[in-house]
């Protein structure tokens, strides 16, 4: 869980003018998220590799947005990027160090795109963030985790500033589902807009 909790007017740098806060029932949501990130992405050069890292865990129904995406996209084949962070094969906190330092080993220069859940004001509860540089995963419940992603989405599942671990455990299942389905959506279709291109394409004989 991304412990930042949202953004707050008076609080966000001068990366305002990338940052995005939506409802997930907006009508435009997916259109929205999915041009955002793509303004990100198109101007990288084509052999950066990109990452997806989906952080959380399945044992908290609200830290399982990250997860959730991660298995939404791992569905289809990835050619076009890195996948880490499923219900199989979570990113957490017991793990999440390593798993930086294996992308930092293995990929050269790598653009990571940040999945975590977050908690907020009552009246953003449902609203997906994104924003550039990195989400620091469980500052908001007192754990020193390395930041991840040069960029990030995060979903406000419930309710912060109080017994975070209970709120994340009662967290409605129902939501979080309906989130993950939207990023995951966005993610996979701004990536390929956005690299497609670069593919080669056979020739006729």
């Amino acid at each position: 869980m991304n412990g930042a909790w949202e953004k707050r007017p008076g609080s966000i740098s001068d990366t305002a003018a990338h940052s995005l806060k939506i409802h997930y029932n907006e009508p435009a949501v997916l259109t929205r998220l999915t041009q955002r990130l793509e303004s990100q992405l198109e101007p990288l050069p084509h052999d950066r590799r990109i990452v997806v890292v989906c952080v959380g865990t399945d044992r908290s129904t609200g830290d399982s947005l990250g997860p959730l995406v991660g298995s939404s996209l791992s569905r289809e084949g990835q050619p076009l990027y890195d996948l880490y962070g499923t219900l199989d094969d979570p990113v957490h906190a017991m793990n999440l160090s390593d798993t930086l330092e294996r992308i930092a080993r293995t990929i050269p220069h790598p653009y990571i795109i940040a999945v975590d859940a977050c908690l907020g004001q009552v009246s953003s509860v449902g609203c997906i963030q994104f924003g550039t540089g990195p989400v620091r995963p469980g500052a908001g419940v007192n754990k020193d985790l390395p930041p991840v992603g040069d960029i990030h989405l995060t979903g406000i599942v419930n309710v912060g500033g109080f017994m975070e671990y209970f709120v994340l455990q009662n967290t409605r299942l129902n939501l979080v589902m309906k989130m993950s389905d939207i990023i995951a959506a966005a993610i996979r279709q701004a990536i390929r807009n956005s690299r497609s291109a670069s593919i080669p394409f056979a020739l006729p004989d």
